[in-house]
């Protein structure tokens, strides 16, 4: 394989391309001195071996995505791609987006259907789905000069701008009004993203729709933080499209250079931390909703040693009320493997979890493989330890059905080990 730098069509960068795939074998590429200090820089990214003085072999980590790297002579556009599709990365994105690493430097952004483009398809059927039942509104306080009383007179300001004058009157009143923070922020979003070069029309167009549908909301201006927004129940139906949102402002920062060149920012994902998040959040929510109690990912309560130094660092744990009393005690601990088969370390690491909290099961999921189940004799007794699959192979759509039948497993295997037990 013989895979040459090529230059962007649509931009005068001149950096050289690089790309590989996730999990893919070595590839050949010509690069500088100056390139190779640049990866050497950045070796959590790839692998790097030397063939010539000017011919070097490269093999992607565990990151996917587009990032710009170093500058000048060692300026490289390093794209990892996913094995995983794009549809389906970006709906574990959307459950941990805090899982995703952003580079400020401008990549360039070709026109093919890439992360970037695919999530303005996303975005765009998010935001549908919000205002499906109408554009959000809210109260705000606003102050303003009126002819006539709205609201409340501010007496301290009536008196210290206009003494004596009965008209005009210094007013607060509450406003019913679209321009809340939610709505800005999916105006930024959407207006960001018709920044796209190569978007297709559909996406574009709807784009455009929902722009024109935020009539009244005030535009982000250039360089502001996003809006910031606390989820509740009048916001709920945004929530998606919010979390996109967010996602959409912090990494496709578009940047026009002279009204002719479009950048957009690096994206990196580091693919185990991603699916353990996911699951973590998910497989809590769908917990809450078969069985009730509280889900805590990424659970930091409890320590192997009596000391408090070997911190145990479970993806889940799931409490439920102690029907004696309504005390909150852990019922579930859930751990996440980017993994197509079990290793002995994991149930090892799982035994742990199990004997720490006192549990009489625990559960491995891993991202593809076979299920089954391991019993560990402990003590006079034993535990359980399941191996449960959510393939990411799977249409998108079809990892949520897999994460709620995973929730019902985990409680089918909960009762018939309390049954067992008791």
């Amino acid at each position: 394989m013989n895979p040459r730098h090529t230059r962007p069509r649509d931009c005068r960068d001149t950096a050289a391309r690089i790309r590989l795939a996730e999990g893919g074998g070595w590839t050949a590429w010509d690069l500088t001195p100056a390139q190779v200090v640049t990866l050497a820089d950045h070796e959590g990214l790839v692998h790097l071996h030397p063939e010539t003085a000017t011919r070097w072999r490269l093999k992607a980590k565990d990151r996917v995505g587009s990032v710009r790297l170093g500058t000048g002579d060692g300026a490289l556009q390093l794209t990892i791609t996913p094995k995983v599709p794009v549809d389906r990365l970006l709906h574990l994105v959307s459950y941990a987006p805090e899982r995703v690493d952003f580079d400020p430097r401008p990549v360039t952004a070709d026109a093919r259907t890439d992360l970037l483009p695919a999530l303005a398809h996303a975005f765009v059927s998010a935001a549908e789905r919000a205002l499906l039942h109408g554009v959000l509104h809210d109260y705000r306080e606003t102050y303003d000069t009126l002819p006539v009383v709205r609201g409340r007179i501010r007496h301290a300001d009536q008196l210290r701008r206009r003494p004596g004058v009965p008209a005009p009157l210094e007013v607060a009143y509450d406003d019913h009004t679209p321009d809340i923070p939610e709505n800005r922020l999916l105006l930024a979003a959407a207006r960001r993203l018709l920044r796209v070069p190569g978007l297709n029309p559909a996406p574009r167009s709807a784009l455009q729709r929902l722009t024109a549908r935020l009539d009244g909301v005030r535009l982000l201006p250039a360089g502001a933080p996003a809006p910031r927004w606390t989820p509740d129940r009048r916001n709920a139906r945004y929530a998606h499209a919010l979390v996109l949102a967010e996602l959409v402002l912090r990494g496709a920062s578009y940047e026009l250079d002279d009204g002719r060149e479009i950048a957009v920012d690096g994206m990196l994902v580091t693919m185990w931390r991603l699916f353990e998040a996911y699951l973590a959040r998910a497989a809590g929510e769908a917990l809450r909703l078969r069985i009730g109690g509280r889900s805590e990912p990424q659970d930091r309560n409890f320590s192997l040693d009596v000391a408090g130094r070997h911190v145990l660092k479970p993806d889940l744990v799931h409490y439920l009320p102690l029907p004696r009393d309504g005390t909150m005690r852990q019922a579930v601990v859930l751990d996440a493997k980017f993994k197509t088969r079990p290793q002995r370390g994991d149930l090892y690491q799982m035994t742990a979890y199990c004997v720490r909290l006192g549990l009489a099961e625990g559960h491995l999921v891993y991202a593809s493989g076979r299920p089954g189940v391991v019993e560990v004799p402990v003590g006079e007794g034993q535990l359980r330890i399941w191996q449960h699959v959510v393939d990411l192979s799977r249409p998108w759509r079809d990892l949520s059905t897999d994460v709620l039948d995973l929730a019902a497993k985990i409680d089918t295997a909960r009762r018939a080990g309390a049954m067992k037990t008791g």
